[in-house]
């Protein structure tokens, strides 16, 4: 443990606060500046865990303040003076060696953002089941902590920089919790992409994190919807809503997200249930989260083997049933996932397969995939951002039993797909970036 008084930058420490009470993109972390630290006193700890394995040389071997600040006084003037020997020492560059390090360069910040994303949404989703595990017993509390665990992704959302909206490796943990974080990420990047205010994507945040709560108080065998149920199982589903609403009620929501909670199956032409109103008695917020509902239960379904890419369930819901969404949203939604949105897979312009992996919400038609590329040593997956390669595009989208073995095996399709977020800066992969990779 290091007291807060001793923090430093260059120290890897673990807040062990949960992910929603701290306004960090991760709970462990090395601090940056000394801005975090000032933020970190903020938070009310005395001390905090630190690894100095993990921290910098300077610091990691320093018991005390003055220690610290003479060991990163030594550290700075030593590395200046190595970086000017190795600037007079540099050979010229070779183009096509500098070109094989920015790839290379690129590729590993990739990864890095892909990982980060699946620890920021392992951390979430362990928060959302505390909720869940809390309405019964406590209401008011998981009610407090819903609204926080809204607030936490807010902010972070909210910050500076281009949105980024990534597919994420199989999501491991139950699907309730995996589908309502789905659902809650998705609709809060909708909404603030179709510029709700603060106070609306609380409301909305809240409501999609604790939609399917009614669903707890169901036989298992009909919390997920299937074509098959009988019509008594049917009704018994459906009465869902009115469970959630109750509990709801219990928890002291307000009442923009126990709107969420009572329509989020409701359709714009009338057709959804329980009460089947129209568009104009369905709430905003609710009709953002009935869309994106809809949305990931196509590309998750009950049975697996019944579920869409995700390129698929945008074209089927655009194509079959865009009358039961209001048209706003859903103009904003194929904006913010790109026709081809990310898990979708696809063929290149240059015969290449690929899967779509992220979208930025600034440029959707120009997504991040990875490309397969078969070797003689083995094969393999590279990441290309087809923003950087104006000639290159995506030809067309595939199923997945319609890859050759050699790619599915390599690309391996989600057989559940998860969203996660980040917020990347103006030109996030330039070369700022990607020196900080290498």
């Amino acid at each position: 443990m290091v007291a807060i008084q001793d923090l430093r930058v260059g120290m890897f420490i673990h807040l062990d606060l949960g992910w929603m009470s701290h306004p960090f993109p991760l709970s462990s972390f090395k601090i940056a500046s000394v801005e975090q630290i000032e933020i970190i006193r903020g938070l009310g700890q005395k001390q905090v865990r630190w690894s100095p394995e993990r921290s910098d040389e300077a610091v990691a071997g320093a018991g005390s303040a003055a220690e610290a600040l003479a060991a990163e006084a030594a550290a700075a003037q030593a590395a200046a003076a190595t970086a000017a020997i190795a600037a007079a020492a540099k050979p010229p560059l070779d183009p096509a060696a500098e070109a094989r390090r920015l790839a290379a360069a690129r590729q590993a910040a990739e990864v890095a953002a892909l990982r980060q994303c699946e620890r920021q949404y392992g951390e979430a989703c362990r928060d959302l089941r505390r909720v869940t595990d809390r309405v019964t017993a406590a209401p008011e509390e998981a009610r407090d902590s819903a609204q926080q665990l809204t607030r936490a992704m807010l902010d972070k959302m909210l910050q500076d920089g281009e949105l980024c909206v990534r597919v994420l490796g199989e999501p491991s943990g139950d699907r309730a919790t995996a589908h309502a974080m789905n659902v809650t990420v998705i609709s809060l990047l909708l909404a603030r992409s179709l510029s709700m205010s603060e106070a609306d994507l609380m409301d909305l945040g809240t409501g999609a994190l604790l939609h399917d709560i009614g669903k707890a108080q169901l036989p298992d065998r009909v919390r997920l919807p299937r074509d098959d149920f009988s019509a008594a199982e049917q009704a018994l589903y459906r009465d869902h809503v009115a469970q959630g609403v109750v509990l709801g009620r219990r928890m002291g929501l307000p009442t923009g997200a126990l709107l969420v909670l009572a329509q989020h199956h409701e359709h714009a032409d009338g057709s959804g249930f329980p009460k089947a109103v129209k568009l104009d008695a369905i709430s905003p917020a609710a009709r953002v989260v009935a869309m994106v509902n809809r949305y990931d239960n196509l590309c998750n379904a009950a049975l697996p083997s019944l579920s869409l890419t995700p390129h698929e369930a945008l074209s089927r819901m655009f194509a079959q049933s865009r009358n039961r969404f209001d048209a706003t949203i859903l103009s904003g939604f194929i904006r913010l996932m790109g026709i081809y949105p990310p898990g979708s897979l696809v063929q290149l312009s240059d015969e290449r397969h690929a899967m779509v992996v992220s979208v930025n919400a600034a440029r959707p038609l120009k997504p991040r995939v990875q490309v397969f590329e078969p070797r003689p040593s083995g094969d393999r997956t590279v990441h290309l951002d087809l923003d950087q390669v104006p000639d290159l595009g995506i030809r067309r989208s595939l199923k997945a039993e319609h890859l050759p073995v050699r790619v599915a095996e390599c690309l391996t399709p989600r057989l559940r797909v998860a969203y996660f977020f980040d917020v990347e800066p103006a030109q996030a992969l330039g070369q700022e970036a990607v020196a900080e990779a290498v």
